[in-house]
């Protein structure tokens, strides 16, 4: 669509500093490999639990929520049947994440696939997906007296399915020979044009995260299987709704400019991904096993300030001498500092 229309992205400047974020996260692309050979069974442990930090944050994302862990670890790893709306979406998100991660090599990117994918978000829901938005929408925002303001107006629903077919064919021609364009370039435009078009009723940010994790891995960078890009997005949810509305101004007109979205896309949410890959990597290892990684898992999960009761609560199957044992190497690390002694001692969250 328009980021992809006469030449746009062969015209569209790119500064230095996405210059310099595309070479880091090459390098980091180089380290994955690595730790792949050297470190199988911590990535495996990362793995089980990106699997379920991506489900529950980007359906937190849209206000989907389960209060209790142990339920959506249960319902993540198919122990127990989605009966209420939340579980039943959830569920929905499960499947479609690990087909991806199982299948992404044989996965054709076109629009059909969107509408598949699209259908197995919903497919324990009374709603069924699978369709294209049959009336127009808008992307609204609410003020704190209620006021409702329309941010931007997606492309009509008459026009959605043309427009989607456009977008997927000049996604593959702007990555062919010889005047390709950069893939990570190319996939934070088709983002960006798949939410200006917002081809769904319901669901439209799952769809483009999912999406950015297929393309991700099509294009070569696997982080996604190890480090929650979802849960980066909803810890940096304002600079992503905010890079969004800057890239979207004029978008209709292809007078856009993709700066705003490329350097929150690249910079913050996937090279964010790959640091925490690599910091989780020598946490697991420091601390030797999967219970290291759920214990620092659930730390993410809390607020910046909390106690060892609050991670134990979290971390049922986690012995507290452990639990304790981690903390230390978490504030050792100079990622956490403790606060008073014993029992009822905080703990703190450092800042990057």
């Amino acid at each position: 669509m328009k980021s992809f229309e006469d030449d746009f992205l062969q015209r569209h400047p790119i500064n230095q500093t996405l210059i310099k974020t595309i070479r880091l996260l090459g390098e980091f692309r180089g380290k994955e490999d690595l730790f792949r050979v050297q470190s199988p069974q911590t990535l495996e442990t990362l793995r089980q639990n990106a699997v379920i930090q991506s489900t529950e944050s980007s359906n937190r994302i849209e206000g989907v929520v389960l209060q209790d862990y142990r339920q959506l670890k249960a319902l993540v790893e198919s122990k127990i049947q989605p009966i209420t709306r939340p579980q039943q979406e959830i569920a929905g998100y499960r499947d479609v994440l690990q087909t991806i991660h199982d299948s992404h090599a044989d996965i054709p990117h076109t629009a059909r696939i969107v509408l598949q994918l699209h259908r197995d978000l919903f497919k324990y829901t009374a709603a069924p997906g699978g369709t294209w938005k049959n009336t127009d929408n808008a992307i609204t925002e609410t003020a704190a007296d209620g006021t409702r303001t329309v941010r931007f107006q997606p492309v009509s629903a008459w026009q959605t399915p043309s427009a989607m077919e456009a977008l997927h064919e000049q996604f593959r021609r702007a990555l062919e020979p010889p005047n390709s364009v950069e893939p990570l370039i190319a996939l934070g435009a088709y983002i960006l044009d798949f939410l200006c078009i917002h081809p769904f009723l319901d669901g439209n940010g799952r769809i483009a995260r999912l999406l950015t994790l297929l393309m991700l891995y099509q294009a070569g960078f696997n982080v996604g299987r190890y480090s929650s890009l979802e849960k980066v997005v909803e810890d940096t949810k304002d600079g992503y709704y905010d890079a969004l509305y800057k890239s979207s101004q004029g978008w209709h007109d292809g007078k856009h400019d993709l700066t705003p979205w490329l350097e929150y896309f690249l910079g913050v949410m996937l090279l964010t991904a790959y640091r925490e890959f690599e910091n989780r990597v020598g946490s697991v290892e420091t601390a030797k096993g999967a219970k290291a990684a759920i214990v620092i898992a659930a730390i993410e999960r809390l607020p910046v300030r909390f106690t060892i009761g609050d991670v134990a609560k979290k971390c049922p199957t986690v012995g507290i001498d452990h639990v304790r044992k981690i903390l230390r190497a978490e504030r050792d690390a100079g990622r956490l500092v403790a606060e008073g002694r014993g029992p009822n001692a905080g703990w703190v969250k450092k800042s990057e």
